[in-house]
């Protein structure tokens, strides 16, 4: 684990300190250093795991464990033989202890004056950890950076080999939580299906200073509005896209997974001008939380049911299994209720099963012209993972449906 960065504060005209205030300040960093190192070091041994259960019959699923209080780590499970009992491998919540101190410490030294880069060096995954998905020849995957009136991004952006000026589509990938673009890019394939099909790919990245755990902040009021927070900052990049690339403003899409997943939901809410459709897997509704106790709530399935203030008419396409333990699927159900409906559309439901097993429910909703406005599909069995995803990638189950190309269809149609 990395080590806190040496300061010097022989700069700054430092205020006096409550000595007490600031022995527990110390306790805590050193508590989470302590846990921050053990998780990592649980982190290695997870993967390996993971990589054993892809190659296992039916594996290939990567899922997460939730915590039983508010304040409490999701974990991953070790990959175990039939019969034995998961054992929690790392902490990978953005309402865990570590984070509440890592708040708590930053806001402390803020109020006292002293700026503070803490954070950008603690419990972070060593450069180059992440797997890179091959780039083809005359492709590119470059990293550039948004900055607007209400923060800056990061993003990652592919740009296929086919590209020579034309107008592109615009499909925006948002990750979950403790993922990064090249791991998302990795695990959901959508870098391949952009090459084959030419469209722009974008992965907006969240950074560890607004979430310790790397998560889009769904659940803050702050976040779910237009022009303020996370979906300004989101709609700044796609702009910033279209003007650099000449891509086509009217075919802009976003999909996401869990945290991503609830937070393209919220730009179908914010920004229906902007978006022409949109996918959420594993997600959560618009609105379904307010604070983290009620997002706790919402992610078990409890709460409040979606608000009918939250209704837009973007087309919507959502994926969720049934044996999701990390968000129910019954969030699934809400998303949905949020998307086009009405007297004027058609509704047929079909079911399926992919080669390696997975039955799945699929249900479309289409207008009198034969378009569909709404596809759900529930998997059967399924956990908290994108759907045939590439294994080498984190939270994602090889045995499909494809989500990457679903979406695409659904998106280009």
């Amino acid at each position: 684990m990395n080590a806190f960065p040496k300061m010097n504060f022989s700069k700054f005209a430092m205020p006096k300190l409550d000595p007490a205030r600031t022995a527990r300040m110390m306790e805590s960093m050193a508590t989470m250093q302590r846990r921050q190192a053990a998780a990592y070091t649980r982190c290695a041994e997870a993967r390996q795991g993971a990589a054993a259960a892809a190659e296992a019959p039916g594996g290939g699923t990567i899922d997460m464990v939730a915590p039983l209080t508010p304040d409490g780590a999701w974990t991953v499970p070790h990959a175990a033989p039939d019969g034995a009992a998961d054992k929690p491998a790392f902490t990978t919540s953005g309402g865990d202890i570590a984070g509440e101190v890592m708040r708590t410490v930053q806001d402390a030294l803020a109020r006292s004056g002293v700026g503070t880069g803490l954070g950008a060096g603690i419990g972070n995954i060593p450069a180059g950890a992440t797997p890179k998905a091959p780039l083809p020849n005359g492709a590119r995957f470059e990293t550039c950076t948004f900055t607007g009136s209400t923060g800056s991004r990061n993003y990652k952006i592919y740009v296929p080999s086919t590209y020579t000026g034309q107008s592109l589509p615009v499909v925006v990938m948002l990750h979950g939580c403790t993922q990064n673009p090249d791991d998302f890019a990795l695990g959901t394939r959508m870098n391949g299906l952009a090459e084959k099909q030419s469209f722009l790919v974008v992965y907006p990245e969240q950074p560890r200073s607004a979430n310790m755990q790397r998560c889009w902040n769904w659940y803050e009021p702050g976040d779910q509005q237009r022009e303020g927070g996370e979906p300004a900052l989101i709609a700044g990049i796609v702009r910033q896209v279209i003007a650099e690339f000449s891509a086509d403003a009217n075919r802009v899409y976003a999909a996401g997974l869990s945290a991503g997943g609830a937070a393209a939901a919220i730009l179908a809410v914010t920004y229906p001008d902007l978006f022409a459709a949109v996918g959420v897997h594993s997600g959560l509704a618009c609105g379904a939380a307010r604070d983290m106790p009620s997002a706790f709530a919402a992610m078990r399935g409890d709460g409040v049911g979606t608000s009918a203030s939250k209704r837009h008419a973007v087309p919507m396409i959502v994926f969720h299994g049934d044996g999701d333990r990390t968000v129910n699927v019954a969030n699934g159900d809400r998303v949905a209720a949020q998307g086009p409906s009405g007297p004027g559309l058609t509704e047929a439901v079909s079911e399926g099963r992919t080669p390696d097993g997975v039955a799945y429910t699929r249900t479309v909703r289409t207008d009198t012209s034969g378009r569909a406005m709404l596809e759900q599909w529930v998997l059967r069995g399924t956990g908290h993972a994108w759907s045939g995803g590439d294994p080498a990638g984190s939270f994602t189950d090889a045995r499909g449906p494809d989500a990457s190309r679903e979406m695409v269809r659904f998106f280009l149609a």
